[in-house]
């Protein structure tokens, strides 16, 4: 299989890319900047092809020949759409790794148009969202009739200059939960719940996580709220922000200075998810995922789908259905524990 990877030469991008030589697979690195893309092509020994995503005909010659797109370009709200819909006009099957709640919608709205097509649309195809989106599936098997989903992570690692980027907007924007089976907004932070990480409990703060879009098409539980580890200043840092003309300037020093997790923390950094489910009786089911470092996850997921990427459901999918509730699970290092009925 010849597959696309735009985005290569972020953090995400390039340790993709070096992990799928490791595995035997080349995909064709792409990104708008060729400066920065030939040197990583050059050491990889990969093609390569540079495009922007501004000119819908740019992308469709940048989509030729190949069996499948994995878009590690982020924030996603820029880059998503035009990619996909370029997908969907080749006939080329689409991935991609974000947790913006609104890229999810979008691309939802477009998934009769992909379906007719043919044409598969991943996204969340890593840390964001495919723990919290296996998890929410598994609760939901475990109780049917839940009508309340409360899903918490935490990450335990530094962010990638895209993931800080993308953090910056989107809490620009407010919180959001869903309610009602609507997506509702509401600050950051209002809400809070005592998540029992295997680690250990942890008090979590609501945030606009990706599931609060995909958990609900996914399992259809209507009031479905997200939550990790947050420090209070870090609330009302977000919140100053809203009252703010800076988001621009803020997201863009963000990403000059944010790194991302080094060697060591890819190795042995680890991320936990909690998951509780509630129905309108009151019964009760949780479940926990522990795995390695958010991005080496990230890695493990994108570069054990692309190969069956064209073999999935056409249309819009979520990871759990696309590839079942217990595909995280499957991944290195991940381990999930479902408890009893309460």
């Amino acid at each position: 299989m010849t597959w696309l990877l735009y985005g290569a030469t972020g953090y995400t991008g390039r340790l993709i890319a070096r992990r799928a030589v490791e595995r035997g697979q080349r995909p064709v690195l792409a990104g708008r900047n060729a400066a920065r893309l030939l040197p990583l092509a050059a050491e990889l020994g990969l093609e390569h092809r540079v495009f922007g995503l501004t000119d819908a005909t740019a992308i469709r010659r940048g989509l030729a020949g190949v069996d499948g797109v994995a878009n590690c370009a982020g924030p996603f709200a820029r880059t998503a759409l035009p990619m996909a819909a370029a997908c969907v006009e080749t006939g080329t099957p689409y991935l991609d790794i974000t947790g913006e709640i609104d890229v999810f919608e979008a691309l939802h709205r477009m998934g009769a148009r992909a379906a007719a097509a043919g044409v598969t649309l991943l996204p969340g195809a890593g840390f964001d969202v495919v723990p919290t989106d296996c998890l929410a599936a598994l609760l939901a098997a475990r109780l049917p009739d839940a009508t309340e989903l409360d899903l918490a992570f935490r990450t335990g690692a530094g962010a990638s200059p895209g993931t800080a980027r993308t953090a910056v907007a989107g809490a620009v924007e407010g919180g959001r939960i869903r309610a009602g089976g609507e997506i509702r907004t509401v600050p950051v932070g209002s809400r809070q719940v005592r998540a029992a990480f295997p680690s250990g409990a942890r008090t979590v703060v609501s945030v606009p996580w990706g599931d609060v879009s995909t958990a609900y098409h996914s399992t259809g539980i209507p009031d479905i709220t997200t939550y990790t580890v947050l420090p209070g200043p870090a609330v009302a840092a977000t919140r100053a922000l809203r009252l703010g003309p800076l988001r621009g300037v803020v997201e863009e020093a963000v990403g000059r200075i944010v790194r991302g997790p080094g060697e060591r923390s890819l190795s042995v950094g680890r991320c936990e998810v909690w998951g509780r489910a509630r129905d309108a009786a009151g019964n009760t089911v949780t479940a926990t995922l522990t795995g390695p470092n958010p991005y080496a996850l990230t890695a493990d997921a994108v570069l054990r789908v692309m190969p069956g990427l064209g073999d999935l459901p056409a249309g819009f999918q979520t990871p759990s259905r696309a590839l079942g509730a217990d595909f995280a699970s499957s991944l290195d290092g991940v381990t999930v524990a479902v408890g009893a009925l309460r």
